[in-house]
């Protein structure tokens, strides 16, 4: 290949896995291996050593991890992309180490030609993920999001109340009635729902309230 080498550092804490590495990556014509590490602390003096475009990182080793060593590599060399290699696949590793600054995830059964694939892309800056991992960062991700998802948080606790009068059916009068409050401070509640919800009259706001769950049918 013509054209600068991708220049790695391997992190593995086990020297039989490092060098079982190093051999296949050796043979790559646009890999260079430019040093190893067996701890995370020897993990960062390389790195802000040899200033690497990409390392594979282990996480779990004697002294300082791989979680810890990724965060202080990206500090020393943000533009050092970290792929992790690891065995382990457990969210108490997965989500620490990304969020540290890990661009891939990958584990240890994968193909070599695969892991090669994914050092490629972590120096273009694109990401690999294991398919068992993916599948975790996406259920993180969509339990995050529907936790974070309110369609009523801009309505106030007396708005919420109104609403769900409306829903039951209850006139203006009836509201007012039934939460001691005026007519008019009733109708100033629904403009606002209205507005705040983005729906056209109170029915809108009726079947919407209905659709989202904030009244049942035995209420």
């Amino acid at each position: 290949m013509v054209g600068r080498k991708i220049t790695i550092l391997l992190v593995d804490d086990h020297e039989v896995v490092r060098k079982g590495l190093r051999a296949f990556l050796d043979a790559q014509p646009d890999f260079k291996v430019v040093s190893e590490a067996a701890t995370g602390e020897e993990a960062v003096r390389a790195a802000e050593e040899y200033l690497p475009d990409v390392m594979l990182m282990d996480l779990v080793m004697s002294g300082m991890g791989g979680v810890e060593a990724t965060r202080r590599v990206k500090n020393v060399t943000p533009r050092t992309q970290i792929v992790v290699l690891t065995s382990y696949h457990q969210d108490e590793f997965i989500f620490p180490a990304l969020q540290a600054g890990a661009i891939s995830y990958v584990l240890k059964d994968v193909i070599m030609e695969d892991l090669a694939d994914a050092i490629r892309k972590a120096s273009r800056g694109e990401g690999v993920l294991h398919p068992r991992v993916a599948e975790r960062v996406i259920q993180e991700i969509n339990g995050s999001i529907q936790r974070a998802y309110n369609p009523f948080g801009e309505l106030t606790a007396r708005e919420m109340e109104v609403l769900q009068l409306i829903a039951r059916g209850l006139s203006n009068g009836e509201i007012a009635a039934d939460l001691f409050i005026s007519e008019n401070t009733v109708k100033g509640h629904v403009s606002n729902i209205l507005s705040k919800l983005q729906l056209a009259d109170r029915t809108q706001a009726a079947v919407y309230a209905w659709e989202q769950g904030i009244v049942h049918r035995d209420e």
